[in-house]
């Protein structure tokens, strides 16, 4: 019979981070807020949203070279 070795648990597991849910931050900060964080490149939005979230950051922020 075969019994399994209790895994050693580290104090330092404690330490690490949880992990953040992105879009539950997005959504919070948008019902709160009313700030909305998107990408251009978001796959939810279609070729004209995307134009348009392209056209007010550059008129905001400037023409900033693409990422990605």
């Amino acid at each position: 019979m075969k019994i399994p070795q209790p895994r050693y648990q580290s104090p330092l597991g404690r330490m690490q981070p949880t992990p953040v849910d992105l879009d539950a931050v997005k959504h919070r900060g948008w019902q709160d807020q009313n700030i909305l964080v998107i990408s251009e490149s978001d796959e939810r939005l279609d070729f004209f949203e995307r134009q348009l979230i392209r056209r007010i950051g550059e008129r905001l922020y400037g023409s900033g070279g693409r990422h990605g």
